[in-house]
């Protein structure tokens, strides 16, 4: 008897350990819900009356009710497009040569910290960055190619390692069947691993532009404005973006500013949401259209 009340007393101890961190966990999830929804309620009761055609048309102006968001609206479109253009192909690229044709030796290894590193740092240090190197240093001063340089900055680690994860998903064995057949390197890369890693490398991409269009420390620090009533007509004119505009908003005294920048959060939230609504809609399809048996 006292054999088995030994053997039994440590099961008893895990089951009633697993159960506590449950419920721990449980209640950790629930209170960031329950915060999450509160925050969510609150602004939707805000927001929703001010938002109507006209704010999405108006520019900004100092009576909170003619006041909308069209020049901020552009200005995170415009500044979104040449972050994309200019940090998803230097991204793949690295991506698929560290994982496809780098050597495996130290530096391999260092620079592969240092991405994983870069991918942790705080978007305001990217913002002092821009400030110097494209600002300061490019005298490129407060324009739209300065902010984009900036995010692109800060999306590039993100989208390295989406694009070596993808990379690495696809089966090594799909490889040396290619190499076995006299194909090279190039030809396995472009017509068996990339097509194969498509789908998580679109997804990836996607979800860095979602991030990219919520950032607003970085663009603080390099300069962008939060009074824009014009529309950018260059990369090197001055601009605002969505999130520099609720910033502006809030700051504001009046509780009128704080209702327009309740109604700019939520379409900020609805424009992310599709974003990640599109990245699994995209993923699915190519998964469907080009499964892995079809390579």
């Amino acid at each position: 008897m006292k054999k088995t009340s030994q053997m039994v007393a440590p099961i008893f101890r895990r089951y009633w350990r697993e159960r506590i961190f449950l419920a721990l966990a449980l209640v950790a999830l629930f209170l960031s819900l329950a915060a999450l929804f509160t925050l969510l309620i609150d602004i939707a009761f805000d927001g929703v009356p001010r938002l109507n055609w006209q704010f999405l048309r108006n520019f900004p102006s100092r009576h909170p009710e003619k006041a909308g968001i069209f020049s901020a609206f552009v200005g995170s479109i415009y500044v979104t497009l040449i972050t994309v253009l200019v940090a998803v192909p230097i991204g793949v690229g690295a991506g698929v040569y560290l994982e496809e044709y780098a050597t495996r030796n130290w530096l391999s290894s260092v620079i592969e910290l240092s991405i994983s590193t870069l991918g942790g740092v705080p978007s305001i240090i990217y913002g002092i960055l821009g400030l110097e190197l494209f600002v300061r240093t490019m005298r490129l001063g407060r324009s739209l190619l300065a902010g984009a340089l900036t995010l692109a900055l800060l999306v590039l680690p993100i989208v390295i390692i989406s694009t070596r994860e993808s990379i690495r998903a696809v089966p090594p064995s799909l490889r040396e069947a290619a190499f076995s057949l006299g194909a090279t390197r190039w030809q396995v890369t472009k017509d068996h691993v990339l097509p194969l890693a498509f789908p998580g490398i679109l997804t990836g991409v996607i979800l860095t532009i979602s991030r990219a269009i919520g950032e607003a420390a970085p663009l603080i620090m390099v300069g962008a404005l939060t009074f824009v009533a014009f529309l950018p007509r260059g990369i090197l004119d001055p601009f605002t973006t969505l999130p520099i505009q609720i910033f502006n908003w809030v700051s504001r005294p009046q509780k009128a500013f704080h209702a327009n920048a309740a109604a700019a959060i939520i379409v900020l939230l609805a424009v992310t949401i599709s974003l990640n609504s599109l990245s699994i809609v995209l993923r699915n399809y190519y998964r469907k259209r080009f499964p892995p048996r079809a390579f």
